[in-house]
């Protein structure tokens, strides 16, 4: 298995896929990072991404910078984030696939720290496939 180089693109394979060819993954992290900041706050402030995510402001800023060149957010006046409809539909996919590894992670017996933290290295990687097929199973599970 080939191991991927840092800053190497990632095809998204959810359906948002058709509009904008590849994401990276530290940008599905800032999307997603923003939709649950948008959640919990109302609003979004790049201050609150580098708290969120441990990264520099700078960081932030390049990255934000990036996120709204190819139209995944957008900033007001103010300086607060939101995100388009693009954004909006990877942040929501990446977010799906977080909450249910992070739950499938705990039921199985793991901490959830540890489940959180897990989610977040595999929700990028798992391919539409697996992630509908353990869904289901999930569903299945949940049923009986």
């Amino acid at each position: 298995m080939r191991e991927r180089r840092s800053g190497e693109q990632l095809s998204i394979p959810f359906s948002c896929n058709k509009h904008m060819g590849k994401v990276r993954k530290s940008a599905e992290d800032y999307l997603e990072a923003i939709l649950m900041l948008h959640n919990e706050h109302g609003y979004v402030r790049s201050v609150d991404i580098a708290n969120q995510l441990g990264v520099t402001k700078p960081s932030v800023s390049y990255a934000t910078r990036r996120l709204k060149e190819e139209g995944h957010i957008e900033m007001d006046k103010e300086g607060m984030i939101h995100l388009t409809n693009s954004g909006m539909e990877i942040a929501s996919s990446i977010y799906e696939r977080h909450r249910v590894l992070s739950s499938l992670f705990e039921n199985i017996g793991v901490d959830p720290d540890t489940a959180r933290e897990d989610a977040c290295r595999v929700e990028h990687d798992l391919s539409e496939e697996t992630f509908n097929a353990l869904k289901k199973h999930i569903k299945q599970f949940e049923e009986e």
